[in-house]
This record gives structure tokens, sequence and C-alpha cells, in this order.
């Protein structure tokens, strides 16, 4: 099913407020497969009758796309048939690795070379054939630039994008969290990327620790630079934005739903702006 609009990350803590809303704000809801494989009982009803009620986007974990260990078959086999389940049709991933000799529990950045592209795109072809679908790679958050690199990050990803044939998902907060904590023009970096490719958006809030670092936690408000710098990314994007799904991440530290509706709606105006915006340039 496709998905368009603006969404809210499906979270079990706002379920019982959920439960009591009439929904109409919310266009899709995002989860992650890895919480919800195995889910049985309550759980799995619980899935099934909000999934009658609204679309869902899936965004993985656990992946790992980045590794050097082997991809993890079993996990893609699984996660195709909870698509195929829920009648999902967008999956999205980190563009980073996070498993060695175990799960890292971090999403740590790749060195931007020729050599880790040809890795990451052979391994985006293979998930994308078991999965039957063409996946999304999300720019991540990072905190340290890994030695090595050999080209510029944005460079990177348009790299192992075209090279896989994948498509993009663009985390505004992340382009944020990143320009500031490595002092570069969060728009410029947004130009260089493959913006045709971009299939999902993200928004989210984070936490300034007390030296000026700047961590994306998802557990906070969004603060005004990135609403406008969403506002700049739909301004760039060669196509209607309320065409592109946006979701609102939260992941703890829940306000009341009507708060996350707020900003949910915020989404809402600004892909209404830029999608009338877009209409008009077409039409002249």
């Amino acid at each position: 099913m496709n998905v368009s609009g603006a969404g809210l990350g499906f979270r079990r803590e706002l379920v019982p407020a959920l439960e009591q809303s009439s929904l109409e704000a919310i266009d899709f809801f995002e989860l992650a497969p890895e919480n919800w494989l195995h889910a049985g009982g309550r759980y799995r009803d619980m899935l099934s009758r909000f999934r009658e009620l609204k679309p869902f986007t899936a965004h993985g974990l656990s992946l790992s796309i980045g590794s050097t260990a082997e991809l993890d078959v079993q996990l893609l086999q699984s996660i195709r048939a909870f698509l195929d389940q829920y009648d999902i049709s967008l999956y999205t991933e980190h563009l980073s690795w996070c498993a060695d000799d175990g799960h890292l529990y971090d999403l740590l950045p790749i060195p931007c070379t020729d050599e880790a592209v040809r890795w990451v795109a052979q391994r985006v072809r293979q998930a994308q054939d078991i999965l039957g679908r063409q996946i999304g790679l999300e720019n991540a958050s990072y905190y340290f630039t890994p030695p090595g690199s050999e080209m510029d990050e944005a460079s990177f990803i348009k790299a192992v994008i075209e090279e896989s044939d994948c498509l993009l998902h663009l985390d505004v907060n992340n382009v944020y969290v990143n320009s500031q904590n490595f002092a570069y023009d969060p728009i410029a970096y947004m130009r260089q990327l493959p913006l045709e490719r971009v299939c999902y958006m993200h928004v989210a809030g984070h936490y300034v620790e007390e030296d000026g670092v700047i961590v994306d936690t998802h557990g906070a408000e969004v603060i005004d630079p990135v609403w406008r710098l969403l506002d700049e990314a739909y301004a760039l994007l060669p196509h209607r934005a309320r065409d592109i799904p946006t979701c609102l991440e939260r992941d703890f530290n829940f306000p009341e739903l009507s708060e996350l509706v707020a900003e949910v709606d915020q989404i809402h105006t600004l892909q209404e702006k830029h999608s009338a915006a877009c209409t008009c340039r077409g039409t002249a």
C-alpha cells in the first residue's frame, strides 16, 4: 500500500491515547519490524487493529548494512514475511553499521571510500532481492569521522544509492545534528544528495550536551531550526512534498498525544505549502 502525508512513530506507550483519538491528523504509523516480528497475543491483535485504521511504514534498526559481518538473511526473510503480512510497501534502514561479533547497539558511520561504496551497494542489492522491493537508506547521525575517508558524506550516500539502485530516506534532524556538530551548511549538503530518489523523510527532536554536542535522541520536541530545515528540504524536492511520507519520531519522554499531533500538523502545513508551490511551478 502506498503511503503519503504525515505520520507518527507507533510506540506501545502511545497506544492507550491513540485508542481514544480519532487519528484524523495522522496519515500513517511507522514501526520497527524488529520490535514486532515475534509479537503474539494481544500485541499482535493490537497491531492488526491499528493496521486496519492506518497504513504502516517500516524503519529497521539492526540490518547493519555497512558491516563486514555476513548479511543477516534470516532477519531479512522474517522482515519480508512481516511486510507482506501487514501490506507494508516501504521499508528503510540506516546507512551505517551496528554489528560485528554481536550487536553493538549503536549506529556507527562507514568510511567514505570507493571500496565501501561497492561493498555496501552489493549488500543492498542482496537485501532488495530477498525483500522483493527497493529499500530506502537513511542518512545517519554520527559523532566522529571514520578514518580513511576518500570523499565527503553526501558524495558517499549518492554513490551508494546510485550503485545499488535503492532509494533515499532523508532524515532532516540528522542533517541538522551533523551540520551543527561538524560545522557545515546543511542546505548545501542536501543539495548534493540525489533528492530525486527521496522516498521517505524523518523529523525529530534532539538533546544538547553541556559541551554543546547535539545528540540525536528522539526524546524532545522538534525545534524551530529543524522545522525551518524541513521547510528548506521540501523546497528542494523535485516532487510534491505531500507525496513524500514524513514521520515524526518520538521514542521516549512522551508528552500528551495532542502535542505530538500538533507537530504532525506542522508537517502537514509545510507539505501543503510546498505541494501548492510545486503545482504552480508545474503549470507555469
